[in-house]
């Protein structure tokens, strides 16, 4: 690998390389007009079965399933391929261009919520549920929420990145950050020894944390499988192959997800709960 002399001050003059270099760049803001689509319940998310999109399809389908109607949801695709994200309509309810981003309509004014943690707090608050009400339950909850957001970028950014999706294959990022996978698997391996669930009962914070590393300990991310030697870690598999069985999971993994080679796993837009027996792309194939 050549060796790099960054300049004095940097100035994009070229695509960065790699499977997003089309929609990567240094600069906020919409890209063309493009008003986002409405549909009939209060809940509007707009989104992609990324790792940070399922953490909210998979929330919202749990609320279901415990009987909160309200929770009712149309679910808009959002390609970020193709560059939705920099559409203005999506921009006004996400001004960081990432998904998913929500629109509460519920209320007189209506209310944009954006970044997947927060919406995961907002709907376990406004639902009052899968969010520990013991004081100290709570502050665990929150600390192991927030853990997964601080240690996620490194997973996905960082390995995820250079092991999968960079250019060319470069040792030392992919060292590096292999290192630091791993320490944060054996951070929740020994965690899990003594605990089923990350915060006592079944939580947002599982639903957060199995979005990353329980796909990646699961084979769904990155093929890194058997790279990061992921059945080592005993009881990270064991919580991660128990959220996989519940249906609320299997639903939400399906809503948004436009890729794969599984048709009956990819759910475009959701704006029913019959929608995921007959209108997943297998069903629309046939017909």
């Amino acid at each position: 690998m050549a060796e790099y002399t960054p300049p004095k001050v940097w100035t994009w003059d070229a695509e960065s390389g790699g499977k997003f270099a089309s929609i990567n760049r240094p600069i906020a803001g919409p890209t063309h007009d493009k008003e986002l689509q409405i549909g009939k319940h209060p809940l509007q998310l707009y989104s992609l079965a990324t790792p940070n999109g399922v953490k909210v399809t998979i929330l919202l389908e749990e609320l279901l399933a415990l009987g909160h109607s309200g929770a009712e949801y149309d679910a808009w695709l959002i390609n970020i391929g193709e560059g939705d994200q920099f559409g203005s309509g999506f921009v006004e309810v996400n001004p960081n261009s990432k998904i998913p981003a929500l629109m509460d309509h519920s209320a007189d004014t209506p209310q944009r919520v954006f970044e997947s943690g927060s919406i995961m707090l907002y709907l376990a608050e406004k639902f009052g549920a899968l969010m520990p009400t013991d004081p100290a339950q709570k502050a665990e909850m929150m600390s192991w929420l927030f853990w997964q957001m601080g240690s996620a970028p490194y997973l996905g950014g960082g390995f995820g990145h250079f092991y999968a999706y960079a250019p060319e294959k470069y040792e030392y990022p992919i060292n590096r950050f292999t290192m630091e996978a791993k320490r944060q698997l054996d951070v929740m391996d020994r965690h899990l020894a003594d605990h089923d669930y990350f915060a006592g009962d079944y939580s947002i914070a599982d639903i957060a944390i199995w979005a990353w590393y329980g796909q990646l300990v699961l084979g769904r991310l990155y093929s890194a499988a058997e790279f990061l030697d992921v059945a080592s870690y005993k009881n990270v598999m064991r919580w991660a192959e128990a959220i996989d069985k519940r249906p609320a999971v299997t639903r939400g993994r399906m809503v948004n997800r436009a890729f794969g080679d599984d048709l009956s796993m990819q759910l475009h837009e959701r704006h029913d709960a019959s929608d995921f027996d007959t209108k997943t792309q297998d069903k629309i194939a046939k017909s």
